[in-house]
């Protein structure tokens, strides 16, 4: 069994709840126009071969998610996987393909005018440390194995789309980029997505997450979070000797204290927002006084405007604590604290009406699904805080144990996620 939690630290889950994937549906009509849209493009006779092409090609998109499940991408060293993405790319018929400054992969499939630029994106990076074992296991129809629903089922659907369009001969009017991107798991904050923007931001049009199993949900929504890793810092000593000293301990419990009483107060109203002390940790033996005493808080919210409002809650508790606590010595330096942002994930929103948002409603519909609108944490956090269309949408099947050692995903009509990807971005970067 891999370790996943530090020798020095324990899961300590506070009065708040804390999910990687928060939902919250809203229901919204589709547009006839888009049902008429995306119900004529699926029957244009190319994409009906596209269609068929997804199909064919089944075992392959099998061997290829087997192949990259077992290419390990663990958080800040996706780089192996990163190459052989890139690699599964060119062979699928990308024009160019390379690999960004952070470690992202992007292969460009030129369009008809390359007026425009459609990115369809899934992330390489697992939770899982290095040293997980990520072999695949298959029990009857389904596969076993760290990552192999989130998110190698997304990447492999890319790879199989752009194989797909390649078959059918495809035209896009717009430039359509394939990007596998790194970081957006825990602490790798989205670094992959926000450097794409830093560097290409001018250049993409609408971006299209592919994060997830099913077809049914459309995340329009970014849920935005703050985490902090908080350090009370002081000298340290025997319990006995140094008594009278400060004690990191004691302000961090207070601190602890302090904001969980006036968050619970905060986040019984209002647009939902959430807190969490997750992980505490410091100290050395029972009889010595701690020369530390840290802790990591995460605080979610789709509102940037509430987000703010309980960071502002859980700064003037800190600062609280460290005062109190530096009232009570009787002896040595003052107790110092270090606070560090380690996340920051922006929020906002797409609206419902806007045009792709409404065609992966009508594409939903169009197979036989009931679409959601959602609130998510995902990579197209970022392009939405900009005002870029942007929205994550499954791939298909259907898995559960995300972010387990048991993680497991069902080909269950996936066929169908392949073809809710293709239309989307066939609806957003038009076809000749």
């Amino acid at each position: 069994m891999i370790q996943l939690l530090r020798s020095t630290a324990f899961h300590f889950v506070l009065l708040g709840l804390c999910f990687t994937n928060l939902r919250a549906q809203e229901t919204v009509p589709v547009d006839k126009r888009y049902t008429d849209e995306i119900k004529a493009l699926a029957n244009r006779p190319a994409v009906k071969a596209a269609f068929q092409t997804l199909m064919d090609l089944e075992p392959q998109t099998k061997q290829d998610l087997i192949t990259l499940t077992e290419t390990p991408a663990p958080p800040f060293k996706e780089e192996v996987k990163a190459r052989k993405y890139a690699a599964m790319l060119k062979e699928a018929g990308v024009d160019s393909v390379w690999i960004d400054d952070v470690g992202n992969v992007i292969g460009k499939r030129k369009g008809r005018s390359g007026k425009r630029t459609v990115v369809v994106e899934a992330h390489l990076d697992t939770v899982f440390p290095e040293g997980t074992d990520v072999q695949v296991k298959q029990k009857g129809d389904t596969l076993y194995a760290p990552g192999v629903g989130d998110d190698t089922r997304g990447l492999v659907a890319l790879l199989t789309v752009l194989k797909g369009l390649e078959k059918a001969k495809i035209e896009t009017d717009a430039d359509v980029w394939f990007v596998g991107a790194v970081g957006e798991e825990g602490l790798g904050d989205l670094r992959g997505v926000k450097h794409l923007f830093k560097t290409a931001g001018s250049k993409i049009n609408s971006y299209i997450a592919v994060d997830g199993d099913g077809i049914s949900e459309i995340v329009h929504r970014g849920l935005g979070s703050y985490r902090y890793r908080i350090t009370f810092k002081g000298p340290g000593g025997h319990s006995y000797g140094a008594f009278g000293i400060v004690n990191p301990h004691s302000a961090l419990g207070k601190a602890i204290h302090y904001f969980t009483d006036e968050a619970d107060k905060f986040t019984r109203q209002g647009i939902k927002t959430t807190y969490s002390v997750s992980v505490i940790g410091g100290g050395t033996s029972v009889n010595a006084i701690p020369f530390e005493s840290w802790m990591e808080i995460d605080m979610r919210s789709e509102s940037p405007e509430r987000l703010n409002g309980i960071d502002q809650l859980l700064q003037k508790a800190v600062q609280r604590a460290l005062k109190e606590e530096n009232g009570l010595k009787r002896s040595g330096p003052d107790l110092t604290v270090d606070i560090k942002k380690i996340g920051d994930r922006p929020s906002g929103k797409i609206e419902p009406t806007v045009p792709l948002v409404q065609r992966a409603m009508a594409v939903s519909t169009y197979l036989g699904a009931k679409p959601r609108l959602e609130v998510s944490s995902t990579n197209a956090n970022t392009p939405i805080s900009l005002g870029v269309p942007a929205i994550t949408i499954g791939s298909g099947g259907t898995g559960g144990n995300v972010h387990s050692l048991k993680e497991w995903w069902l080909n269950d009509k996936g066929y169908l996620g392949l073809q809710n990807v293709l239309l989307v971005l066939l609806a957003e970067a038009g076809i000749k």
